[in-house]
């Protein structure tokens, strides 16, 4: 009785034909659900309070004189020959009653316009890492080949809703210009928005010119509706390097979005607690905050939180583990203490596309959902620790976050839903598989996925036995096959073209 069900089976996997990559549709995203509560409303308080302390009593060392320059107007403490600066509460306090509590960014495409604050999430391509992986050409430096076939799967899978900066570094191109080609194929490879680089004024404002030439908009048009944001990575403890201070005050300046985001890592670069750790995340990133509103009152801003943990045996940084889920649900309530958009982010320390790595980015993904994060960066193809863009891991985040979307979609009860009819017409000890109510719903009723394999073991090895790391490799490869590039104006490419030659001849052997 078993063989032929078992051929049945795989059958129908071999006979499906060139059908797509099944995916949810194109959407925002919202979770409908209470944000968790970790820490209680005392709590939240003593972490502010302790903030303060830090900001007031031991200050932030800014390594940019214009910086330095605009706390000192507003009234700071600055001791120009140490760079410290310290800001009291009220400073603090001012700045917040500027900062919206949500705004958009608008691509090229305002169907892929982000709404950022609220209930509304949103996730990204993974960025910055200098190397890059799949299982048939192993692990490489990074290149502008694979960053063009990974922008690729980002705009092909509707579940990516923004492009991060630098997906791998391209390092065959000279350092100082490889953004302007990185910003030509997040241009022209998708049609959604994009991270900037901010080390320093120029890549910050080669991108935000770049997204206004793809727009047809005049810069001042862009900062009224901006369409790209960036993450200014504080050097954690308290310091604000001159590279991530002027592309901080370059992206206010121009209206653009900010994600000040400390990396605070716990027994390195924090303290070992995590109340502590979250005291001193959270002086940092209102330092940031305050710093975008003295340049423009109203600049988009969002709150950013990295805090994790250090392997205490090697030293080395981990990732999903217990305390960077419950640092990033911590994070989404000091984020909203302040009413300001929250960024978090899901990673893994896994050196490959496994069962550890889709396990802690699961368990972080959750604490971003929980937490109630807006931006969830790094959300598919984080690998090693960042250190590794992975097309395989690529898709499983992508399983996993479409698993996500579908959970935070509510629960209908209605007269359909509740099936009444379809119960008093199945007979005790029945089934529903022939009811007219299951037939009219087959098709839409369950999730589908697109990596996870459910048939019995006898089809699955008959069809090869493949694990979902193998199947991963068909999924990444079938899905280029199916991208198509979005169309771009003639006039439009040509004029990016002609800006990024201009800049290249500026910028020469020099920084930009």
């Amino acid at each position: 009785m078993s063989e032929p069900r078992r051929r049945r089976g795989a059958e129908r996997t071999s006979h499906r034909g060139p059908a797509a990559i099944p995916q949810l549709p194109l959407r925002c995203v919202e979770n409908p659900y209470p944000p968790m509560q970790l820490l209680s409303a005392d709590q939240v308080e003593a972490i502010h309070e302790a903030s303060m302390h830090i900001l007031e009593n031991f200050g932030i060392e800014v390594m940019s004189p214009r910086a330095l320059s605009l706390f000192e107007k507003a009234g700071a403490e600055v001791d120009h020959a140490t760079q410290n600066v310290r800001i009291d509460r009220g400073l603090v306090a001012e700045a917040l009653k500027t900062t919206p509590s949500s705004y958009t960014l608008t691509p090229r495409n305002p169907a892929r316009t982000i709404h950022l604050g609220g209930n509304r999430i949103n996730f990204t391509l993974v960025a910055g890492p200098p190397n890059v992986h799949d299982m048939e050409r192993g692990r490489r430096a990074g290149n502008l080949r694979d960053y063009a076939d990974l922008v690729r799967l980002a705009q092909h899978f509707n579940c990516i809703h923004m492009i991060g900066n630098q997906v791998c570094a391209p390092i065959e191109l000279p350092a100082n210009s490889r953004h302007l080609d990185t910003y030509f194929a997040n241009l022209t490879l998708t049609d959604k928005a994009f991270h900037v680089s901010a080390i320093g004024r120029g890549r910050a404002l080669d991108g935000i010119s770049m997204m206004a030439i793809s727009r047809g908009l005049t810069l001042d048009q862009l900062a009224e509706d901006p369409g790209v944001t960036t993450i200014i990575s504080v050097n954690s403890p308290r310091r604000f390097d001159d590279m991530m201070a002027e592309g901080l005050m370059t992206m206010a300046e121009f209206g653009q979005s900010v994600a000040v985001t400390p990396f605070t890592l716990m027994g390195a670069m924090s303290p070992v607690t995590l109340a502590g750790a979250l005291a001193q995340q959270n002086a940092e990133a209102l330092f940031g905050v305050v710093l975008t509103q003295l340049v423009r009152p109203g600049a988009p801003v969002m709150y950013g939180a990295f805090t994790s943990n250090v392997d205490m045996k090697s030293g080395a940084p981990a990732f999903g583990t217990p305390e960077n889920t419950k640092a990033n649900v911590a994070s989404g309530q000091l984020a909203r203490r302040y009413s300001l958009p929250y960024r978090t982010t899901p990673g893994s320390a896994s050196n490959a596309a496994d069962a550890q790595g889709a396990w802690e980015t699961m368990m972080a993904l959750w604490g971003a959902i929980l937490g109630h994060g807006n931006l969830v960066y790094h959300a598919a193809g984080w690998q090693e620790g960042g250190l590794t863009a992975s097309f395989e891991k690529f898709i499983i985040d992508v399983e996993m976050i479409q698993h996500m979307m579908e959970f935070l979609r509510p629960i209908d009860v209605n007269e359909g839903e509740l099936a009444l009819d379809a119960l008093g017409r199945v007979p005790t000890g029945g089934h529903f598989f022939g009811e007219p109510h299951t037939l009219e719903r087959y098709a839409t009723a369950f999730y589908q996925p697109l990596l996870s394999n459910w048939q019995n073991y006898e089809a699955w090895a008959e069809a090869g036995g493949l694990d979902a790391t193998a199947r991963a490799t068909r999924l990444w490869k079938k899905a280029l096959e199916e991208y198509v590039e979005p169309a771009m104006d003639l006039a439009v490419r040509e004029e990016l073209e002609a800006y990024m030659a201009k800049r290249r001849e500026e910028i020469g052997q020099g920084e930009p």
